[in-house]
């Protein structure tokens, strides 16, 4: 097959209009075009009267070799590259132990679908619930204020990526493809088809459950077996080997081979590694609010009089400030046409995050305006990172009348450093509840410093940004892991073998995709050292 890169059209092109355009680059006839299809399509609206998709197309010709000779010096017309997944070998038919596989989020699930494909046969052990159940229990704590420690935002089937926008894009460099693999899995699994090639797909939480459920389904067909509520409390090993791991029932389970994809928000876990030796060390994250305008003001400053097409869809935005302070302020997991979201794991605290559904046709966007952070900021050992992050969110839920309720502020008065005493034009999405405050006290003086200087600039790039009445709900902490599990080239711990740091947890990814693509691998050197190990 031949590839066509960098195929610009206007926005409103016909079918005959995107063929003529193939034929006309490649100077052929529709005789010799065979079939085409669209791999990946983009939209470029730096011009917003004059917006234009950008097509990669794969298609079939009865004279290739001609096309490629007579345009041997095009960059955008070559072979098209070979995007399948091969596996890196099968398990063994004497397999001794199961490898075992902790977290069911994007990684653990991938982690776990690979290995079962491969014939490993892995146990997968989550926390929470099933995701289900779990959706009930988070839905709990959005209406009626009630939370429940073990099924939440962050523990479950799913993992915390399914209360999201569903967003599967990521600038990971991917030479072997994986992520091609995750979206055809999703595929697979109920994703709508268009996420296998357009620029930045999305699914939305309401697919992403039925999908998730597909995909265990799919994993327990294959040999493996999946456990809820089987909270992981003690990794056991044995000089420098693991060994197994014990449940909170008290239940042993052996394995020399433990996969560790536990999400961003296991605190008790990363506690009773680092306490167990295993290597840890504090790594940089950001803190933050989330800010909410109306959608339709986003739509018309990024698209202008093609606001609404349904090609182009909500408006989605990527803003950044260096600051006078030297702290960098960017925005972060934009949800267009989404609402803010309850995701605490622990009673007590308050903590913020985004949500789309896959039609992202709530009034509101959303996304974290949030300040970058080093360990130099929360000196101490490895955890001191998750300490910083309690103290705000205790202090979050304080602000917001320790009822669940999130402090919010009108972004007019938290640049004119007044208290907000009433709502304007943006009503709030957050439930349980906004509670209007002052923010000044919800971060630390240089983080608050930073955004107040950084507003006004984003202002400048989307017009209405800095407006009065743009709400701030505080506070955004689980931006990333606060720490880092270092592995080696075998992707094992640095100092203790068989165990595999895996995901955003371990420090190793970010969001949906980029964690899927981690759990590959992570299951790949899995695969690979127990036959080696034969």
């Amino acid at each position: 097959m031949l590839r066509i890169t960098e195929l610009r059209l206007p926005l409103n092109h016909t079918d005959a209009e995107l063929k003529s355009a193939i034929l006309t680059k490649l100077n052929i006839t529709t005789d010799n075009l065979v079939s085409y299809s669209v791999f990946r399509r983009a939209f470029d609206a730096r011009k917003k009267h004059d917006i234009k998709l950008i097509y990669t197309i794969d298609l079939l010709t009865d004279n290739e070799d001609d096309i490629l000779k007579n345009l041997e010096t095009d960059p955008q017309v070559s072979l098209t590259p070979n995007t399948s997944y091969h596996e890196v070998g099968r398990a063994p038919a004497n397999l001794k132990t199961r490898p075992i596989v902790i977290g069911t989020g994007p990684c653990g699930l991938f982690a776990g679908l690979i290995l079962a494909q491969m014939g490993f046969n892995p146990i997968i052990l989550e926390r929470g619930k099933a995701v289900r159940e779990r959706t009930k229990d988070t839905f709990g704590l959005w209406r009626k204020g009630i939370f429940n420690a073990e099924s939440n935002v962050q523990f479950g089937e799913g993992g915390a990526g399914t209360f999201s926008d569903g967003k599967l894009y990521t600038q990971i460099k991917d030479p072997k493809h994986y992520g091609r693999k995750v979206l055809t899995e999703f595929v697979k699994a109920g994703a709508p088809a268009e996420i296998l090639y357009v620029s930045k797909p999305h699914i939305g939480t309401f697919k992403l459950v039925s999908m998730v459920e597909e995909m265990r389904a799919n994993i327990v067909a294959l040999g493996g077996e999946i456990r809820f509520s089987s909270r992981v409390d003690d990794v056991l090993i044995e000089n420098s080997q693991v060994q197994g791991v014990q449940l909170s029932s008290g239940e042993i389970i052996h394995s020399t081979h433990v996969v560790l994809a536990v999400g961003h928000s296991a605190r008790d876990t990363f506690k009773m590694l680092y306490e167990r030796g295993v290597y840890v060390e504090a790594k940089p994250f950001s803190i933050g609010f989330r800010i909410e305008h109306p959608q339709s003001i986003i739509d018309r400053c990024q698209f202008g009089d093609n606001a609404g097409h349904s090609i182009l869809g909500a408006a989605d935005y990527k803003l950044a400030h260096h600051c006078s302070n030297g702290r960098s302020v960017y925005s972060f997991c934009m949800c267009p046409g989404g609402t803010v979201v309850a995701a605490t794991s622990e009673a007590g605290h308050v903590v913020t995050n985004g949500m789309s559904q896959y039609s992202r046709n709530e009034r509101n966007a959303n996304s974290a305006i949030v300040v970058g952070i080093t360990p130099d900021d929360y000196p101490g050992n490895p955890l001191a990172g998750i300490d910083l992050q309690r103290r705000l969110e205790a202090h979050a839920f304080i602000l917001g009348g320790g009822t669940y309720a999130a402090p919010g502020q009108r972004v007019g008065d938290f640049l004119a450093q007044r208290p907000s005493t009433a709502l304007g034009q943006v009503q709030p999405s957050y439930t349980p509840g906004v509670h209007l405050c002052d923010l000044s006290s919800a971060l630390p003086d240089y983080a608050i410093e930073a955004i107040r200087e950084a507003l006004p600039v984003f202002d400048k790039k989307i017009k209405g940004f800095a407006m009065p009445d743009a709400l701030l709900t505080g506070v955004e902490t689980r931006t990333s892991s606060p720490i880092r599990i270092k592995r080696n080239e075998l992707y094992q711990s640095l100092n203790t073998k068989g165990l595999y740091p895996a995901g955003e947890g371990a420090g190793y990814a970010g969001g949906i995709l980029s964690a899927a693509v981690d759990g590959i691998k992570v299951a790949e050197a899995v695969a690979t050292d127990i036959i080696n190990r034969r």
